[in-house]
């Protein structure tokens, strides 16, 4: 890490606590590659300088935490998964974090194809330039993860679960960094089963581009 970086506490919190209605069956635990997605996913981050990581479990929460079990990362359960979506597991993030942390990176558990390197450039991008918000752009469309300062959360806490996290996001338009990023894997997830395929598909020409590269 450069000497210019300060190091600030930050940890990821991964929102997979959701009933994945339309996929029509868990998405965290749907194969990729070698791994689960989820196991895909915390596998990218514990790669990146975070100094946790989260993994809000809700719906088939056994499952998703027999499946996290030999990884480095706390599973803390939303109770209210079923209410306010993504919502209630991001403020049930926010509240299990310890007051050193500094800020919070929002992690969606459906975006298996997500990039340490994109990961990285956020947490670099906090530690030189801290701010309310890091957000990737991918032409100019904003992606995820988000990376949220300490200052914002209890915005983020006070919100109904009926309400949206992007409320307070939009709130601060004015003070978003936007990390422009070369790769649209921000803005991918795998909601349906077409965007699983798709998915699928994508990491496999990688892996054929690229055969030795690790692609886990």
């Amino acid at each position: 890490m450069s000497s210019s970086v300060k190091k600030t506490s930050i940890s990821a919190i991964v929102v997979a606590a959701g009933l994945s209605t339309r996929m029509g069956e868990p998405k965290q635990l749907l194969p990729y590659g070698k791994h689960t997605v989820i196991e895909q996913i915390v596998s990218v981050l514990s790669t990146c300088s975070l100094d946790e990581i989260l993994v809000i479990t809700g719906h088939e929460r056994q499952a998703i935490e027999a499946k996290l079990a030999g990884w480095p990362v706390r599973a803390v359960f939303n109770p209210d998964y079923e209410q306010g979506e993504m919502l209630s597991s991001v403020q049930c993030g926010l509240a299990a974090l310890e007051a050193e942390m500094a800020a919070a990176l929002i992690v969606l558990s459906d975006q298996p194809q997500i990039e340490a390197a994109v990961v990285q450039r956020l947490i670099n991008t906090y530690r030189t330039e801290p701010g309310p918000l890091i957000i990737p752009s991918f032409q100019m469309r904003r992606g995820h993860p988000i990376l949220i300062d300490r200052a914002c959360w209890p915005e983020i806490l006070a919100l109904d679960p009926s309400r949206m996290l992007r409320e307070v996001i939009r709130a601060h338009a004015g003070e978003i960094h936007y990390v422009v990023v070369e790769t649209e894997a921000v803005l991918r997830d795998i909601d349906t089963p077409e965007a699983y395929l798709q998915a699928l598909r994508q990491r496999a020409l990688k892996q054929t581009a690229a055969p030795d590269q690790n692609q886990d």
